[in-house]
């Protein structure tokens, strides 16, 4: 019995030659449709209470998608619709209504300076793991106009919750939660849920740990904060299938990466079938 929770961050109108690991609607289309005859793809909730009780049917799979951009109303919900798939949303939630994470100031300064996407990944390593308030600073003064485009709006995650997706909190701003006093992580915490449960009006049951490394972008610690801010499961991204006994509060996911709809399928089987 296992469980394959996939991640994605976003769906784009067309490929992007600086952001070559993001799927276009065509891809992502096409990924959809392979989920949709080869796997039994349930809400992540659903999934959830079945592996709990040890009743995932075979070949389960669940959606998620983090960070909350706006092309996930506009490209990836017509698609999932078509399908008759549900994903989860797990939205950081400062940046909706006209916000910009700090890797988009770099992936728009980059661009501007028509940089490479190993020159760019390069840079995005080096600030990663800075303090948030440093990394926030860097990147906005490389590129300061943000795009008021780039994430959703309050009215597309109403719209996502009532089109019949599962709206999940990832912090409030995003922060590394490992590099932050223990005081101003259960705050951003508790801020993130509570931002999107006005917004949709229902309570926000699941989480994603913003980069989600264990033991290197959060601990325990930070899983002790999850259980006590009310959450039932937490999605990190260590690879690999979730099984009858893995702990609800560090799910892991699996990114897939594949361009074409062959090694796409082969990956996921290949997945399942060793776990990692």
């Amino acid at each position: 019995m296992r469980l394959s929770i996939l991640i994605y961050h976003r769906v784009l109108p067309s490929p992007d030659p600086l952001l070559p690991g993001l799927p276009d609607v065509r891809q992502f289309d096409r990924q959809m449709g392979i989920l949709r005859r080869g796997f039994h793809v349930l809400p992540l909730s659903v999934a959830i209470q079945h592996l709990h009780r040890g009743t995932l049917p075979a070949r389960a799979a669940a959606l998620t998608f983090d960070d909350g951009y706006a092309d996930n109303a506009e490209y990836a919900l017509p698609i999932l619709l078509r399908h008759g798939l549900s994903a989860t949303f797990f939205i950081a939630s400062a940046y909706l209504d006209g916000g910009q994470m700090w890797n988009d100031h770099v992936i728009a300064y980059a661009r501007r300076n028509k940089m490479s996407v190993h020159q760019l990944d390069d840079m995005l390593r080096q600030l990663k793991y800075l303090p948030f308030d440093a990394r926030q600073r860097v990147a906005e003064s490389l590129a300061p106009t943000a795009d008021p485009c780039l994430m959703l709006r309050s009215h597309q995650v109403k719209a996502l919750a009532a089109a019949g997706m599962e709206i999940g909190a990832h912090t409030h701003q995003h922060p590394i939660l490992s590099r932050m006093g223990d005081d101003d992580a259960r705050l951003d915490i508790a801020r993130g849920k509570a931002v999107l449960e006005n917004i949709t009006q229902r309570a926000v049951s699941l989480f994603a740990y913003p980069n989600g490394k264990p033991g290197l972008d959060y601990d325990q610690r930070h899983v002790g904060m999850i259980a006590d801010s009310g959450f039932k499961a937490a999605c990190s991204t260590a690879p690999g299938v979730a099984y009858e006994g893995s702990d609800l509060l560090q799910l892991p996911r699996f990114t897939p990466w594949e361009p074409d709809r062959l090694r796409f399928l082969l990956r996921l089987l290949e997945q399942r079938r060793h776990g990692v």
